[in-house]
């Protein structure tokens, strides 16, 4: 059974899931290469998945010929039936592992990176997770949704089919509560949110800006944490992503694809992390005061992180990260100037 403890030294959440350990190939340098007759995520082999909890499709559930495909992880870090109740002795404190872990299927392509969809395809990966979002704010146990994607050995991924993994969790992580208090206080300050000052300021800049699109802008941040990182958000308010309409959507699909086509021109086959930076969900004792204001002054984002270089030492044990390309000459490279 996992649980959630509380670090008190750190003051941080650490997820104890034991279930974990037996993931495929985490002892081995590389994931194997499973052909489609055993891949559990490739179109066909649904008996090998738990059954979905959605999916996009034209047909009856948990049969083939499906265009995205959401279920629980079978290496779950959290569990939905779990009872929410915390416990301490003494100094320890814990809560049960309540929540829901579940794999978004990209796409029935096994060898299908997120550069090889097209833009309908990108438009059904992003209302997949949508969809999600709305379900799984209703169970009001759920406080943070992290979604993202692990592409590749060097980013963690252990399964080779390209998916997305959805979390829901019980708790706020310490990073994300101190986020919302500091872009509390900015907008008190200014009358806008961290996000969207810096996406004003990097249009004005102009020179680590990629492309705009629609409503939508993608750019290598100004204190870019990895070579070659590109962050995606609106340029006008929309605090998450089920907060966006058909045609935010759209020209949200476009930029993503768009942006993959630079870096594969620059990285060719690479890995990488990608994330959403998303609002509460649900309301707890630790966020309550910051809910009212979340549509003013809350930007979702998404951030992609290529994995060239691993992680070392100073990174480790200072929780800063050296980044040795300039954001302003990757920008430029990706731009092709």
């Amino acid at each position: 059974m996992s649980e959630i403890r509380l670090d008190r030294i750190h003051n941080q959440y650490v997820l104890i899931a034991p279930e974990r350990l037996h993931r495929p190939n985490m002892s081995k340098k590389h994931f194997n290469k499973y052909s489609r007759s055993s891949c559990a995520f490739c179109d066909g082999n649904e008996d090998f998945t738990p059954p979905e909890v959605f999916a996009i499709r034209d047909n009856e559930a948990n049969s083939p010929n499906w265009k995205t495909r959401v279920v629980p992880n079978l290496y779950k870090a959290v569990q939905i039936e779990l009872e929410d109740i915390s416990t301490r002795d003494g100094m320890f404190e814990s809560i049960a592992g309540v929540g829901a872990h579940e794999i978004l299927i990209d796409s029935p392509g096994h060898d299908s990176n997120l550069v090889d969809l097209e833009i309908d395809e990108l438009k059904n990966w992003l209302r997949s997770m949508i969809i999600r979002i709305d379900d799984l704010s209703h169970d009001m146990r759920l406080i943070h949704l992290s979604i993202f994607k692990n592409f590749g050995h060097n980013a963690g991924a252990t399964q080779e089919h390209p998916h997305t993994q959805i979390l829901a969790i019980p708790i706020m992580p310490q990073n994300e509560l101190i986020f919302l208090q500091r872009n509390l206080k900015y907008y008190q300050r200014h009358g806008r949110g961290i996000v969207e000052d810096m996406v004003y300021n990097e249009k004005i800049a102009k020179k680590r800006v990629l492309k705009e699109n629609g409503d939508f802008i993608a750019y290598c941040p100004y204190a870019s944490s990895f070579p070659f990182e590109v962050m995606i958000a609106p340029t006008k308010k929309i605090s998450s992503l089920n907060k966006c309409n058909r045609k935010e959507l759209g020209d949200l699909a476009s930029l993503v694809k768009i942006v993959f086509e630079m870096l594969r021109s620059q990285l060719g086959d690479f890995d990488y992390n990608l994330y959403f930076h998303l609002p509460p969900i649900n309301s707890n004792f630790e966020n309550e005061s910051y809910m009212s204001t979340m549509d003013k002054n809350y930007t979702f984002s998404i951030r992609i992180t290529p994995r060239i270089y691993t992680l070392a030492g100073f990174e480790i044990s200072t929780g800063m990260t050296i980044n040795s390309v300039v954001p302003e000459e990757c920008a430029k490279l990706l731009r092709g100037d």
